[in-house]
This record gives C-alpha cells, sequence and structure tokens, in this order.
C-alpha cells in the first residue's frame, strides 16, 4: 500500500486581494497588509486569511511505497503554484495512495481544492466517489470519516473541536523534534525576502513530524507490531542520512536527543 503524507505552506494571494478590494497600484506587501487588516476588523483579532484568499508556495510528502520511504518538495523551488498543485494531484492519479495529513481536512485540502479551481487543475482520482470505481464509493478522498484521507488531527480528537491538539505539541510529546527553524507565521516575511528553500525545508520538517505520529498511530492500531514500528522509524532514519541535507540532518540530530 502507498502511504503519501503532505503538509503546505501559504502566502496571502495578493492578486486575489487586488482584484476583490480595488488595490490596483500597491505593492505586493501594501496588499497583504490591507488583506490582513481587513481579516482583524472582521474576525476582532486574528489575521489569518480565509482559505480561498491564500496561495500555495510549498508542498511537501513523505511517501511510503514499496521498500522505500522518501521526503521531498515538489517541483523546483520558485516554481508556479499551477505546477505544485498539478503534481500534488498527479501523484495520487499515479499512486492511488492513503493520504495522510495534520489538519488537512480543514486547512490543506480545502485550499488545494480552491487553487485547482483557479488553475483548472484535473485531478480525476482525487474526486472519484464511486462513479468510476465502485471501492471509491465506500472508502474516497473527500469524506470526513473515510481512511483514504486520514486526518490524523481529525481522528486523534475524535472529531471534537475542543479536544483538537498543535501538531508541534504531540510530536514533542512523542519524542519527535516537533518545528524546526520557522513557523507558519513567519512563511510570508520569509517568502518576501526570498527565501523559498528555507520554507520548502521548514515544510518538510513539518512533514516528517506527521509522518513519525502516523507511525505511532499505526502501532496503537495494531497495524504494526512493536517491531516493524521500530523498523519503520529506522528505515526513515537511514533515508534521512543517506540523503544527507543540512535540515533533514538537523531533524535526525534532534530526534536523537530526544
Amino acid at each position: 500500500m502507498n502511504v503519501l503524507v503532505f503538509d503546505i505552506e501559504t502566502v496571502p494571494d495578493v492578486e486575489a486581494g487586488r482584484r476583490l478590494h480595488d488595490l490596483e497600484g500597491l505593492s505586493d506587501k501594501e496588499i497583504a497588509d490591507v488583506m490582513y487588516h481587513l481579516r482583524r476588523q472582521e474576525t476582532g483579532g486574528s489575521d489569518f486569511l480565509r482559505l480561498h484568499m491564500q496561495r500555495i508556495v510549498a508542498i511537501s510528502v513523505v511517501l511510503r511505497s514499496r521498500d522505500t520511504v522518501t521526503v521531498w518538495s515538489l517541483g523546483e523551488p520558485g516554481a508556479p503554484e499551477q505546477d505544485l498543485v498539478q503534481r500534488f494531484f498527479d501523484g495520487i492519479e499515479r499512486f492511488s495512495p492513503t493520504l495522510v495529513s495534520w489538519n488537512g481536512g480543514g486547512f490543506d485540502l480545502p485550499v488545494l481544492h480552491y487553487r485547482a479551481l483557479v488553475h483548472g487543475v484535473v485531478g480525476r482520482r482525487y474526486w472519484d466517489a464511486g462513479d468510476e470505481d465502485r471501492e471509491f464509493r465506500w472508502n474516497n478522498y473527500l469524506s470526513r470519516f473515510h481512511t483514504r484521507h486520514t486526518d490524523l488531527m481529525d481522528v486523534l480528537s475524535a472529531y471534537q473541536g475542543r479536544a483538537v491538539a498543535p501538531l508541534d505539541q504531540i510530536a514533542t510529546l512523542l519524542g519527535f523534534p516537533g518545528k524546526m527553524g520557522m513557523s507558519g507565521a513567519l512563511v510570508w516575511e520569509n517568502y518576501l525576502n526570498g527565501n523559498i528553500e528555507g520554507i520548502r525545508n521548514y515544510c518538510e520538517t513539518d512533514v516528517l513530524n506527521t509522518y513519525l505520529v502516523y507511525l505511532r498511530f499505526e502501532l496503537i492500531r495494531g497495524h504494526l507490531s512493536a517491531e516493524e514500528y521500530q523498523g519503520e522509524c529506522q528505515l526513515l532514519r537511514d533515508t534521512l542520512a543517506k540523503d544527507n541535507k543540512p535540515h533533514l540532518n538537523e531533524f535526525l540530530q534532534v530526534w536523537g536527543a530526544a
């Protein structure tokens, strides 16, 4: 079975802000400032933008397939958003994986839906709810309670909003590295400074935390034995060591020190 763990990073969709709020003549930063200001007025304090007002700048994934595990970010640094979104849905078309996320049902997937809509990205397999493949009638990517997309935050909180927990805290409680080097609140600043590589690296460490929590989840529901769980963790350690990238080496070092 193929498992695809994913995470996205977003920035304000300044083109949407320019169009919807008639902000011609302003810089991207000025438009984003207006968008954040309007959102604070709307919410009474929070400047977290509505999902259709966000643009994807990074999609990072962990793919567990056959006897390998791989972590990477889709597309080249600075690739057009449409290319990133298309690659995500193409991967589902190719592998029909179990998707795994942390709050993917509440954030990542709705954002991907809106961006696919904006760019006209086709994801035939993803949107199937049983019309083309009868098996998808009983287990598809769209239903909240189906496991073809496993939103760990949703499942572990028993679908109770008051019980949800941040990924960073859960990962840290389990002895995993948690947040490293950045946070979602700093992505826009790093994007303005041209640090796309840093954003992608941060996204990759986030998706690694999600994958490790998923392995522990597979252990507690009896899908992995204790020995198999340790084997999966070791396979990931070996893979990251072989990749020998600075941010992955740091992840390994923090993980080993926990």
